[in-house]
């Protein structure tokens, strides 16, 4: 999705300390609870990994209509089913490890994962590709994903107008279950009868 930002220029207010901080003295050393109560204060979007802190870009205007678009389709679709759930939403990997994926989606609402701070997974997520950071969706929170054991995980990527949709496999790797052109409609293997047309994805208004 987003680009990260890690440069010493970057600064945020901790409201409750009431002092700035300044995120390049500090990295490596912050706990989970600290960033917990850091993006409680803050309307950064702020992702989590072993101490290491990533303040994200704002998202583009054309991210956030193809974003929109997925979320009143995947909602309209579920019909009161499950929940989905839009960023900023922080999700878990696992204990030291929290990303903000663009799209959450549990296919059943009362599953112990869907806690009130942080989701403790996810059944599907989604990603829109960041121009700025195209590997970060692609690459890294593939990674990412397959390891917090998400069973589907579609990349939509506005740079080619693909969307690719990968399903976990026996190895707790990626496995490609399709990448979706112009014409095509992509479909999900975990959701039987879920699709979308790529033309519509990438017209949205």
């Amino acid at each position: 999705m987003r680009t990260t930002a890690e440069k010493p220029s970057i600064r945020l207010v901790w409201e409750q300390a009431g002092t700035d901080l300044d995120l390049a003295t500090i990295q490596g050393i912050w706990t989970q609870e600290m960033y917990l109560r850091l993006t409680d204060q803050s309307n950064h979007l702020i992702e989590f990994t072993d101490g290491v802190i990533e303040v994200l870009s704002m998202p583009t205007r054309r991210h956030q209509v193809i974003l929109l678009f997925l979320y009143d389709l995947i909602k309209l679709f579920m019909m009161r089913q499950g929940k989905v759930l839009v960023a900023p939403m922080r999700m878990q990997i696992r204990p030291g490890k929290y990303r903000e994926p663009d799209l959450l989606l549990l296919l059943d609402m009362h599953d112990l994962r869907n806690q009130e701070a942080f989701w403790l997974g996810a059944d599907l997520v989604v990603e829109v590709v960041s121009p700025a950071d195209p590997e970060r969706d692609t690459v890294l929170k593939r990674a990412d994903y397959a390891e917090a054991r998400i069973p589907e995980y579609w990349i939509v990527n506005p740079l080619d107008e693909t969307i690719t949709v990968l399903t976990l496999a026996d190895d707790g790797q990626y496995a490609e279950y399709g990448t979706f052109h112009r014409g095509e409609r992509a479909t999900s293997r975990l959701i039987a009868g879920l699709t979308v047309s790529a033309d519509e994805v990438f017209d949205a208004q």
